[in-house]
């Protein structure tokens, strides 16, 4: 009950004890309360320096009137928390004046021009060590597919790269091919239905962000650097999310090795028709798969009316969750 006031359980203990047993001694007081000696001793000596007891002849001690010693802490304790709170407001303050001064120069930089993102991009990269997550959205404004040479780079040097595409990037001319090499190279890739905005991540220290881009005659795109703070922590947050949710991208869906086809009606999903279903699970039309297998858009359509019949369902999507749930991808 005292421990506000800063009287450990001991002291607390030895007082009350005191308040009812006047002039008595540290053996006296260690016998009812079944303390040892020198822990009363210690208790009684604090309790005299903060003006709980005092001595009275010999090793006697008495108590202080609760009313008069009690009250005082309690004043002086007031008066600290009222000092404290005037000294809350003046450091509140200069810790505002302080963050207000380092967003400017150290948490967020401001970018302006595609050359400018485009140095930032490559940097960001550079500068990572462990991991690099990143969300991709079309249209492409400062790297297009194929011009991002820190990629290799970091991938050689250990860095992991965790990647989200935007549904809409699987339709950009020649990202096929680059969807392949890069899960050659080891990178794991997610596909979602829509992202927030364009992300990189360098590990916990660096975030570039994109900004609104405006299509105004004469303006330029625009972009965020972040440092280390708790905006790049919510980043994070929402990239793992994100990431959580998408649909994962396997090498064996782009590439064919011999895969004969022929028209054949199995009780099962053949080979090719789980390269069918991975393509389509990952976002790509109709057109596009049967672009990417050699197969001609009719005999793609049959071949999913084939595996809706065996699925016993009548639309895309039952065909696509029946798909997933029995490892048809």
């Amino acid at each position: 009950m005292l421990g506000a006031l800063g009287l450990d359980p001991t002291e607390e203990r030895v007082y009350r004890a005191l308040l009812g047993r006047p002039s008595t001694t540290a053996m006296l007081l260690a016998d009812v309360l079944e303390l040892p000696e020198p822990d009363v001793d210690r208790a009684l000596s604090r309790l005299v320096g903060s003006g709980l007891a005092q001595r009275s002849g010999g090793e006697a001690y008495v108590a202080a009137p609760p009313a008069m010693a009690l009250g005082a802490m309690i004043t002086e304790r007031r008066d600290g928390l009222r000092m404290a709170e005037q000294a809350l407001v003046t450091l509140a303050e200069e810790h505002r004046a302080a963050v207000a001064g380092r967003s400017i120069g150290e948490l967020i930089e401001v970018l302006s021009g595609v050359d400018a993102i485009r140095h930032r991009f490559q940097q960001v990269q550079q500068a990572a060590r462990k991991e690099i997550r990143h969300f991709v959205t079309a249209p492409y404004i400062a790297v297009p597919p194929g011009s991002n040479a820190q990629e290799d780079a970091a991938a050689e040097r250990g860095v992991r790269f965790r990647v989200v595409l935007e549904r809409p990037v699987l339709a950009e001319p020649g990202i096929v091919p680059e969807i392949m090499d890069s899960l050659q190279r080891g990178l794991e890739l997610r596909v979602a239905d829509s992202l927030p905005m364009k992300l990189i991540l360098a590990d916990e220290d660096l975030a570039l962000v994109p900004i609104a881009v405006s299509f105004l005659p004469g303006s330029e795109p625009g972009a965020v650097l972040l440092h280390r703070s708790a905006l790049l922590a919510a980043l994070e947050a929402l990239f793992e999310i994100v990431w959580q949710r998408a649909y994962p991208l396997e090498l064996a869906a782009f590439t064919g090795g011999e895969l004969p086809y022929a028209e054949v009606e199995s009780d099962g999903p053949t080979p090719l028709d789980r390269r069918i279903m991975a393509l389509l699970l990952s976002g790509l039309t109709d057109q596009a798969v049967a672009t990417q297998l050699d197969l001609s858009l009719r005999t793609l359509q049959r071949r999913l009316r084939h595996l809706m019949d065996l699925a016993g369902v009548d639309t895309r999507m039952q065909l696509g969750w029946h798909a997933a749930r029995h490892g048809w991808a």
